[in-house]
Formats: structure tokens, sequence, C-alpha cells
């Protein structure tokens, strides 16, 4: 047994950590945090200055006990969690459950997985700063209390599902992204035209070129573009003036989590968790110092081994030393910013994370190589009729420098700015005209957030920190606040006048596709209500400055310089009178928008949200007839839906004729689009427009639903059919669903294949249930470690006998249903109570009221 336990976060860490010490240390993983905040009541006591009580969750229980063994035998534990605060206070609970001193226990931290990094950390170990224990334990109970209090309000008064929630960050960062939407509908772009002529001159070698030069900055309207083509019939164009200078671009800094984030985005397509998942899996493999970090900083030894690499692979003149310095005064600068751990491997082996590791090692790189040094002109071209001037600029390429390596991304792809070469142009000049054009252009909104630009813009404001923009993205799309998807362009039309060398103006109509998106972040209805009223009632939660000044605290906390309960008081005390108040007084928010009157029945149309979402009602419940409803499509929004396409809604189902005796009818379900044919329900894609759906393309995909369902062979004279669904590839027989294991080749299944799925899959059935209750929904099931409880979509524990002992699988199968649902009980209290959903929902008001 090794005299020392080294705890991590992570397996493949501690595997890592094991080779690097070898036979004295023995590693283990606690599986990250080993404890988090009691789910019931809230788990902080606020009448106690916010004493939070922690538990052990039972996914985390098997783990612990082994923990607790391997403690019991060593003779030191070192916690060996990541440096920040994240991980000090993984390690101070750590030191709690384990019943060590933490004042005594090793705690030792390294930016990186290396032998020299991790014997160093053991040669210097410090003990668990509860500093930066405390600054993530404020955050953590701060993101509860307003979760806690503040998530029972929009139930109450927006209602939906209990699945709404808020957040002190995630809530800002759905604000960012509705306040974006809105200022892209209320946009109105101007017109203008842009002219550019085209000229030919010789080159360097003689050889004649073409290049562009553009006109006045603004031309407003059709008659004055014209006019100005007409002003330039028969003119010379001679160069006015040739201004050259030199220009140099200078490499970007290191990575940060953040800037790693986006331009992962930029170049790669990864989403922010994709990007951090990867990160991660490079850093416990020892290839990268650790990801989180918003330090730009490089260590003395990675600038020595960064310069041997700059000068071995490109020379001298390529290497230029920089220190880089944080603009962000709270980054910590102790860490270091994302690199390779070492320099030399200039690539990896694993496919997954290859792309992403060759990118932080060209960026870091770069950061000390040479400017790039271009020379750029300038040319003014005088228009000999009307004495306009117009412009050519230009850059050549004198030395790369960094640019040899990388060159950062940028979000708006616009490549109307990048400089092109010019040929050798001089003073008085005379040049030869090929043509002009006047092209009508229109201003462009601002542009949708994707994920990586959403990052940029939160960590601007100073809200939130690397370790929270991934989750906190995950977690407002989860909410369905957020939606991350593509969107079709529409045609636009534009004049185009073109003046030729034979002097001759043309007119022309060309087209362009405008408001196409693709991976962009859209509010959903959802989404822009809980903002609204949110903004309404909780204006501090909702400030940008006022959540960037809390994250300013919980720095002033990891400082020691303010205690984290006493800054937990000045913010709750006033919030949770804002709470009250809002439940007592604010009416219930319905988000709706009145379109109009519906021309039929004289009734008033209105867009709002309804119990399964965003959708479209002509009459009121105080009308004698029924109001009539309508599901908004997907790609439609209360917001922006015009009164004729909410009457459009009203027109389905829309009958389309008969396919082979039966009625073809198209409508829209809770789960979308569909074709109905007889008795036969056929999804439809997403965003599919009804209006414009005839009978031949509806019969295409009712026979396309036929190919799919046809039988690809019979078992126990029963057809097999097969298909792809939520969870994969399956076939189905006898009712029952059967997922097809890669193994198999799902395209071509053959009747051995076939025979082997359904029998195996029998085989696990007759063993599955010990007993079930298929009315109460209730069974005792056969799990992989051991007997369990399933209650309705719940996994619970099975309970121990009067004597304190487990039940056998005899016992199981003859337990009656009285004693499981007394088993249910405890786990889940009122778990047969008949359902009051308001008493519910008052007596969890009451609890937060009792509480001032």
């Amino acid at each position: 047994m090794a005299k020392n336990l080294l705890i991590v976060e992570s397996p493949a860490k501690a595997k890592t950590i094991a080779k690097i010490l070898g036979k004295d240390f023995e590693v283990k993983s606690c599986y990250g945090h080993i404890r988090d905040l009691e789910k019931d009541d809230m788990g902080i006591d606020v009448n106690k200055n916010f004493e939070p009580h922690y538990v052990v969750p039972d996914e985390k229980q098997k783990v612990v006990k082994e923990l607790k063994q391997l403690a019991a035998k060593a003779a030191e534990v070192w916690l060996a969690s990541d440096e920040d605060r994240e991980g000090e206070s993984i390690s101070w609970h750590l030191a709690e459950v384990l019943g060590l001193d933490p004042q005594q226990t090793k705690r030792i931290v390294f930016h990186e997985i290396t032998a020299p990094a991790i014997k160093k950390a053991v040669e210097n170990p410090r003990r668990i700063d509860m500093n930066l224990v405390n600054a993530q334990q404020a955050r953590r109970v701060l993101d509860r209390l307003v979760g806690f209090e503040l998530s029972p309000v929009l139930w109450r008064k927006i209602g939906m599902q209990r699945s709404l929630s808020a957040g002190r960050v995630q809530s800002v960062a759905v604000r960012l992204i509705v306040e974006r939407e809105r200022e892209i509908n209320q946009f109105i772009p101007e017109k203008s035209f842009k002219v550019e002529a085209l000229f030919s001159a010789p080159d360097v070698n003689g050889k004649t070129v073409t290049f562009k030069a553009e006109g006045p900055a603004k031309i407003n309207n059709h008659e004055a573009a014209e006019k100005f083509l007409q002003q330039c019939v028969g003119a010379t164009y001679k160069v006015q003036q040739v201004e050259i200078k030199p220009a140099k671009r200078t490499p970007a800094a290191p990575f940060t989590t953040s800037t790693l984030q986006q331009e992962a985005s930029r170049k790669l397509g990864y989403g922010v968790s994709k990007t951090m998942l990867l990160a991660q899996k490079l850093y416990e493999s020892g290839y990268i110092t650790y990801m989180r970090t918003d330090s730009i900083q490089l260590s003395d030894t990675a600038l020595t081994d960064i310069k041997q690499e700059i000068t071995t692979y490109y020379g001298n003149e390529f290497h230029q030393p920089r220190k880089f310095k944080n603009k962000n005064e709270s980054a910590q600068e102790a860490h270091e910013a994302i690199r390779p751990t070492y320099m030399s491997r200039h690539t990896i082996d694993e496919p997954d994370t290859k792309k992403l590791y060759e990118l932080i090692w060209k960026r870091t790189i770069a950061s000390q190589m040479s400017d790039a040094v271009f020379e750029k002109t300038i040319a003014q071209i005088d228009i000999s009729t009307n004495h306009e001037t117009l412009t050519a600029s230009g850059e050549v390429l004198k030395f790369e420098g960094f640019l040899k390596v990388y060159l950062e991304g940028k979000d708006d792809e616009d490549d109307e700015d990048s400089e092109k070469n010019l040929p050798p142009l001089s003073q008085g000049q005379i040049l030869t005209f090929q043509e002009m054009t006047a092209t009508e252009k229109y201003s462009r909104p601002p542009a949708r957030y994707t994920e990586a630009s959403l990052v940029k813009k939160l960590e601007e404001l100073g809200i939130g920190r690397p370790s929270t923009y991934a989750p906190t993205i995950t977690t407002i799309i989860k909410r369905n606040y957020v939606e991350k998807k593509d969107k079709e362009g529409t045609q636009r039309q534009l004049a185009q006048f073109k003046l030729n060398s034979n002097n001759h103006i043309e007119k022309n109509i060309l087209s362009e596709i405008t408001g196409a998106d693709k991976g962009k972040l859209f509010p959903t209805d959802l989404g822009i209500l809980v903002t609204d009223f949110l903004k309404q009632h909780f204006q501090k939660i909702m400030d940008y400055g006022f959540t960037a000044k809390i994250e300013e605290n919980f720095d002033e906390i990891a400082e020691g310089r303010i205690q984290w309960n006493k800054m937990i008081q000045n913010f709750y005390e006033p919030f949770h009178e804002n709470i009250e108040h809002t439940l007592e007084n604010a009416e219930r928010a319905k988000g709706e928008r009145e379109l109009g009157i519906d021309p039929e029945s004289g009734k008033k149309v209105v867009a709002r949200m309804g119990r399964y979402g965003a959708m479209v009602q002509i009459g009121s419940t105080d009308d004698e007839e029924k109001p009539r409803f309508a599901k908004l499509n997907a790609n439609q929004s209360i917001e922006t839906i015009s009164l004729e396409e909410a009457l459009n809604l009203f027109k389905l189902p829309r009958t389309l004729g008969t396919y082979e005796d039966a009625e073809v009818a198209v409508n829209v379900g809770r789960f979308g689009p569909y074709v109905k044919w007889g008795e036969q329900f056929i999804s439809l894609p997403k965003g599919t427009d009804l209006s414009e759906i005839e009978l031949n393309e509806a019969i295409k995909y009712i026979q396309q639903k036929n190919e799919a369902d046809a039988p690809i062979g019979v078992y126990q004279n029963l057809p097999v059919t097969k298909g792809k669904g939520r969870f994969g590839p399956f076939i189905k027989w006898n009712d029952i669903f059967i997922n097809v294991p890669r193994k198999y080749n799902f395209d071509v299944l053959s009747p051995n294949d076939i025979r082997e799925l359904i029998d195996s899959k029998l085989e696990k059935e007759a063993t599955r249930f010990i007993q079930q209750w298929p009315q109460e929904k209730i069974a005792i099931e056969n799990g992989r470690w051991g007997p369990f409880i399933r209650f309705q979509k719940k996994m619970l524990k099975v309970g121990k006998k009067a004597d304190g002992t487990k039940y056998d699988a005899a016992e199981l199968s003859t337990i009656s249903l009285e004693d499981v649902k007394a088993m249910i009980e405890e786990q889940v209290p009122n778990a047969f109570a008949k359902k009051a959903k308001a008493a519910a929902k008052k007596t969890s008001t009451s609890k937060v009221k009792s509480k001032k």
C-alpha cells in the first residue's frame, strides 16, 4: 500500500499523474464535486448567516466510501484539485468529508500535468486557501438564493411548465440575446449605391493587370447613381497622388478561456461546451496547461521553449519576445495563458483533440513572433469630366512574420475590407478604363450572437468568469429560452448601373440573399416573455452593471478583503423584499400582442404564450363562443407575426385531396407539421410551409414513410420493421422496440441478425421485471447494480426490511404493493396524495416568507 494518497478530480488526470509520481503515491479521482447544497428547503439557513447545508449525493456515496477507506490507511493525504476557486472548494469539501484538518492537509497545485510541474508541486505544498473557498461558496449560495426564490415567482406569474428558472448570469445572457433580436427586428435598412471602377495597368513585369478603385462614399438614390455615371462618359482617369507608407500587424495574445472558445468557434465551428470538453481532455492528458484561465501571461520556461522552436524552424528574424498584460484587473496573474506543455510537440495523434491542440500551438507560437510588415499604397485618381476622386488601395506583404503560422479570425465575415495588391502607379499616370458600376447596397442590422460572440460580450461586460460561460449557454438553451439554429434568407433585388469602356450605360437587376444565419442564437417567445417580466420587476438582477459588480465582490472575497456572508446579506435583504412584493402585486404575464381584427368574425386576434408554447387566439373567454386557437410555426414569433400570417394558421387542417382512397390533409401538432393520411400521421420537416405544400409533395412523404415501415423480415409469423429514432437505429417486432448495436449492418440486416436481436431482447425482458403493477406505473426491476423500484419515470432505491437487512430477489417477488408504495413515499413525499397545484405553490411561498 502506498503511504501517500493523492486525490484529483478526474480519472484521466489521476492516470497521467500516477505515471509521474510512481509507487510512493496512490492517485485516486473524486470525480468532481463530492458535496452540494441540499435540494430541499434551499439548503441555506438565511437566519444563521446564510449557513450552507451540504450533503453527499447518492451517486457519490460509493466514491466517498472508497476514499475514506484509503485515507484511513494512508500515512498522508494530498489534495490536488485544480488551482481555481472551484478546485479549492473541491479540496475543502474533501477535507471536511474525509475528516482531514484543512490547516494541516497538504494541498498542491500546478498549471500543467508534466513531470517537472507535478514534482515541483509536491516539493512545495501549501494549505487550503479559505478565501478562494469562500469566494466559490458565496457564488454557489447567491446563485441558489436567486434560483430558489426567483423561479417560483416565474411559475406563479408566468405558469407554463415548472421547468422555468431564473439565474443571476443566465437571465442577463438571455437579455443580451433578446435585445439584439429586437434591434434586428426594428432595424430599417438604409439604401445607397457603391461606385467601383476597374482599371488596367502594367505590373513590375510589364504584364497588364486589373485593379479596383472606389468612388464617393455615399450616393443615396437611383437618380444620383445614374447621373454620376453619366458624368463619367468620355472621361480620362489620371493618377493624382500616390501615397506609400509602411504598416504592420501584431499577433494576438495567447489564449485565455474565452478567446479559445471564440477562436475555436470561428475556425473549427465548435460550440463552447465542445471546446471546453476537448480542452479538458488535452489538459488531463498532459498536453496543455490549465484551460480555465483569464491570464495572457506565459512563464519564463515557456518563453524559452517558444524561442527555441521559432529560431529552429523559422529563423532568428521571426522571433520577437513579448509580454502581454491583461486589461482585466481581476485576472489571476499567477496563472498562465493556455499553451502546450511542450512546445516541441507540434501536433498530437488523438483525432478528436488534434485540431484544437494545433490551434493552441499555433496561437502560442505566433504570440512570440515578429510583426508582419506591409507596404500600403493609396492612390487618388482624378476623373476629368466632373473632377470627382476615386481611391485605389492595396498592400504588399514585405515580411510575413507571425502570419507564417497564424492569423486571428473575425466574427463578422465581411471580406470587402481585404486589401488587394496594386500594380506600381505614378503621379500623372493615365489609366486604361474598363468599366464602372454603381451597385445598390443596403446597410446591415447588427449580427445575432454566436456562442463565441456571446462569451466575448459577457466578458466585456465583466459578467461571469471562465468556468461559467459554457454551463450558462447550455442552461439557457436547455431551458428553451434560446435556440441555436440556422435561418434561411430571403431574396432581394438590387439595381446596378454599369458604364462600359464604349461609354454605354446599361441598367441591370441583380439579386442577393439577405437575412440568412447559420448557428446563431435566437430568443424563443418564452425567453422574451421571461426577460420582459424580470426586467419589469427585478431591474437590479437584470442590470449588466449590477451583475458585473457582484463578480467584483466575489473577487474581493477571494482576496480576503470582505466577508462572504456579509456580502450575501447586503444582496439578499432587498432582493427578498422584491420577491415578496412581486408575488403579492405583480400581474400574471401573458406576453400578449394584439394583431388586429378577424374580418370573418369581427373578433380580436392576439398572439400570446399558451400552455404548449406560442399561439394565436381569435376571440376571448368572455365571448359566447369559445375562442379558437392555432399554434405558431417554428419560424414564427409573437413579436413579428402579422395578422395575415396569423389568420393563415386557422386555415389548417388543410385538405389536399385523396391518395389510395384515403383523405390527405396537413396540419400542425404539438411536435410540428405533419401529413394525415387516413389514420396515419407522417411528420414533415420543421419549418415546412403548410400553405404551399401540394398533394404530390405530401404523397412523396407518405411513400417514403411506407417504404421505411415496410417489413424487412418475419419472426414467429409476425412482421419486423426498422427505423431510426431518438436513441439510434432500431427494429420493431410485436410492438417491441429493439436497439440495433453498431456491430450489425443496419442497412442490410439478415434473418439471422433479426433472430439474434429479438431473442436477446426477449431473454433480457424475461429477467428484467421482478414484479409489475402497470396501472400504478410501478415496477421492481433488475438493474445493473441490483434491484430497484421504477415509479413513473423515476428510478428509486429498494428500502430495507424492519431488521435493517436487504431484501433478496425471492422476497421482492412476493412483496406487497403497499410495502412498495411505502418505500416510494419515503423517497418521494406525497407521491400518492391528490395534487393541489395552487396549494403546493402557496406552501413554497410561505416557506420563503418565514425566513425574512
